[in-house]
């Protein structure tokens, strides 16, 4: 009844959204007496239009990067295609070999492209890799089970893709899960096992400086989520059927955790159209194009996440298995390690990622390194002017010790 609640309520407003975009096409704007009024017209309507989600990934769009003194030519190659997710290649048009990088997106309800700050940085160095998920209302059911230790299982199966001698890095909710595939693949001696691992605002250990996200997922108890938050796919969809955790819900999570911002910020919007300030406009809506496109998650992944990771904290605790064997983050001797946190993150806490070191316990010294970056909220450990600046030069540095 969920899914198909707000698929009615999308429904209804698309006949709105629709009329808006026609009306927004023709309005006419001009520069005389009535041009103001216009353009006043004109937003309002282009707001209208936008009042709506997207279920589809959006392109990463990186067709150029600078490298060293010159541009090159980027283009996107999926190199791995499994029903949960692929791998995605940023393939750089230049001979010179540089370390191989798979950034581990989340799989919180955003499509892999939030990070598209994230891989345009790493590019100038680095030959980089992206677990790219999928919607799962998009995955039929006869692709199976997807939960946390798939997550882990993808994780390996990309990095052997890859081959040895690559690095990993981990942004938010993965850091689990990575930590998790490198333990397996170290005692395994697995030869594509990373150099280095990167964990970034990730919630190793939640019982360290708990936040409100993490309150949220430990007041209440596990059949608490599935009654109140699991809904079924539509049969119109390819997943119809599947039981999943809907992308809007974590959006409007997120959302209300930061409702004042969000409505300031579309106030902004409104008044540089209505301005005529489009370059201003442009970067309010190109960032909520992204924000605004939403994947479902599978049932399985959902509550194994938030009873494995934030309400039992297995893998702090020593209590975390991948299909039925016990991980030993202590088999980790020979990947580097380096964590980094924000100051100000309200979704992390301080010392939640850290807690790695404490797990790491037969990494020597010199391989072990933590980076807090004083002043920076969550999302800007991995995006904006304090990671280009400040935090990539510290992540750079640790894979080109490693190499």
């Amino acid at each position: 009844m969920l899914y198909a609640a707000y698929q009615g309520l999308d429904d209804f407003f698309a006949p709105l959204r629709s009329a808006s975009a026609l009306g927004l096409a023709l309005s006419p704007l001009g520069s005389g007496p009535f041009g103001a009024v216009a353009r006043k017209q004109a937003a309002a309507l282009e707001m209208l239009s936008r009042f709506k989600l997207s279920h589809t990934r959006p392109a990463f769009g990186i067709g150029k990067v600078q490298v060293e003194n010159r541009e090159v030519r980027v283009t996107e190659e999926v190199v791995c295609d499994l029903p949960f997710g692929q791998l995605v290649h940023f393939k750089r048009d230049i001979d010179t070999p540089q370390p191989r990088v798979l950034v581990c997106a989340p799989l919180s309800g955003h499509f892999a492209t939030l990070l598209v700050g994230t891989v345009k940085t790493l590019l100038r160095d680095h030959d980089v890799y992206i677990t790219d998920w999928k919607n799962a209302r998009d995955v039929p059911r006869d692709a199976g089970v997807f939960g946390v230790d798939e997550y882990v299982g993808y994780i390996i199966r990309f990095l052997e893709e890859i081959g040895p001698g690559a690095h990993l890095l981990a942004v938010c909710q993965p850091c689990v899960q990575a930590l998790a595939a490198v333990a397996v693949m170290s005692e395994q001696n697995n030869p594509a096992t990373p150099r280095s691992m990167v964990l970034m605002a990730g919630p190793v250990d939640v019982r360290e400086s708990p936040t409100a996200v993490n309150e949220l997922a430990d007041e209440k108890p596990l059949e608490w989520f599935k009654r109140n938050v699991i809904a079924t796919v539509p049969g119109r969809y390819p997943g119809g059927g599947r039981r999943v955790y809907p992308g809007f819900l974590q959006l409007t999570a997120f959302l209300m955790m930061n409702m004042d911002r969000h409505k300031t910020q579309h106030s902004k919007m409104y008044a540089h159209l209505a301005a005529g300030e489009e370059s201003e406009a442009a970067k309010i809506k190109d960032f909520y194009d992204e924000y605004f496109a939403v994947l479902d998650m599978t049932e399985e992944f959902y509550i194994e996440t938030i009873d494995r990771v934030f309400q039992r904290a297995e893998l702090a605790t020593g209590d975390f298995h991948f299909h039925g064997e016990k991980v030993r983050p202590e088999a980790i001797r020979k990947t580097a390690l380096l964590t980094v946190e924000g100051g100000r993150d309200d979704i992390c806490g301080l010392g939640q990622t850290a807690a790695a070191h404490d797990l790491c316990t037969s990494l020597r010294p010199h391989l072990k390194r933590h980076h807090l970056q004083a002043n920076v909220g969550h999302y800007g450990v991995f995006n904006g002017r304090r990671w280009e600046n400040e935090i990539y030069p510290v992540v750079r540095n640790m894979i080109l010790a490693m190499e």
